[in-house]
């Protein structure tokens, strides 16, 4: 065939080659698209009770998903600047950062006026000045805990107990009184302050900075050892608010130590003799410290004896023992016109008192100068 031939019954009526009755079923292309009806795929037939055919959602229901997406982004939207407009308008301020200033101490010897009174540790300690003082930890007692306008009532009761326990580590502990160690007191400390307390202990110096006595009571146990380890404290603790973000704490206490010497073999039963160490101690914390459980040392104005004026006070105490008596030698001379870091020159007396006598309110150094820190 050279081409499409005429059906037998001749040429269609319809020259466009289609029925005039089946034009109402073209399917134009927009017809198409409104469709609601579309057929699975040749895999998606094949599963069990597929069907032939799924509807597809109207355009109302397009609509309404569209509109419901737009508004979940809107939501999202206005939720993020929310918390950004919050996070630069937070009402609580931003703590301040702050560095801990150095220690500032002043040690200052207490030479007797005669010769040391000797005795049996139980006795000096029964019937001495320090009597009516209570045993170790017992006596370094916290006030009553109100908060303060800006530090709760928990925070100071922690601000308090992280006091004590310096002052316990650092005047109480056996280890640290005369065994060298340091790591009990250096752990409570703010780090800022860390790298001058190690200098301290490692290289004491008398220039009101590197004083080992300013951090801690610590005797050298080549002279002296405890000849009781009942160890008699009073004082008290006061706090108050030293500023919006910081508390202050300070800390006056007196400890009372039995001493002996610690030359080897049998120690005579009457040859114990006391030492007394008043510590004024002024804390600050602010409130990482107070959540660290740790503080920092403002300043702290020590008077310690029965020790002779010459005697050194920057790494170890030199107690003055049962017979003994003080060094004719006074302060030594300051020279104003000499250069470099100015040394101490503080000395006071200290007044002995007898078992007879009562508790003294502290070491007398109402002899010597006495300037705070």
């Amino acid at each position: 065939m050279t081409g499409r031939g005429e059906p037998p019954e001749g040429p269609p009526d319809n020259p466009s080659g289609w029925d005039d009755e089946y034009r109402s079923l073209v399917f134009d292309e927009s017809f198409v698209r409104a469709a609601r009806l579309q057929e699975f795929s040749a895999k998606e037939r094949m599963g069990r009770h597929a069907r032939a055919v799924r509807s597809l959602p109207g355009r109302g229901t397009r609509r309404r998903r569209s509109r419901a997406g737009i508004a979940l982004v809107v939501l999202i939207a206005l939720a993020f600047a929310s918390a950004v407009y919050i996070g630069f308008r937070n009402p609580y301020p931003a703590p301040v950062g702050r560095s801990a200033e150095p220690l500032r101490s002043t040690v200052i010897p207490l030479a007797p006026e005669g010769t040391v009174p000797g005795g049996t540790a139980e006795s000096l300690l029964a019937d001495g000045p320090a009597a009516g003082y209570r045993s170790g930890a017992a006596g370094i007692n916290l006030p009553p805990v109100r908060r303060t306008e800006n530090f709760s009532d928990s925070q100071v009761t922690m601000a308090l107990t992280t006091a004590k326990d310096y002052l316990v580590d650092s005047s109480l502990d056996p280890d640290v009184l005369t065994g060298g160690v340091v790591r009990p007191v250096g752990r409570l400390l703010d780090p800022d302050q860390t790298a001058q307390f190690d200098r301290s202990m490692d290289a004491p110096a008398d220039d009101g900075r590197h004083s080992a006595a300013g951090w801690l009571v610590r005797f050298d146990p080549a002279e002296v050892e405890l000849a009781d380890p009942d160890i008699r404290v009073q004082g008290t603790l006061t706090y108050a608010e030293a500023g919006a973000d910081t508390l202050e704490v300070v800390s006056d206490h007196t400890f009372t130590y039995a001493l002996r010497p610690a030359a080897a073999g049998p120690h005579p039963v009457d040859g114990a003799s006391l030492f007394t160490v008043r510590r004024v101690v002024h804390f600050l914390f602010d409130r990482e410290n107070i959540r660290l459980h740790r503080l920092e040392v403002r300043s702290a104005y020590v008077q310690a004896g029965p020790q002779s004026c010459s005697a050194g006070t920057t790494g170890t105490l030199h107690p003055l023992l049962a017979g003994e008596r003080a060094d004719t030698e006074g302060p030594r001379g300051t020279d104003p016109y000499a250069t470099g870091v100015p040394a101490a020159a503080l000395c006071g007396k200290l007044t002995l008192r007898s078992p007879t006598q009562g508790p003294p309110q502290g070491p007398d150094a109402s002899r010597s100068p006495r300037s705070r820190p």
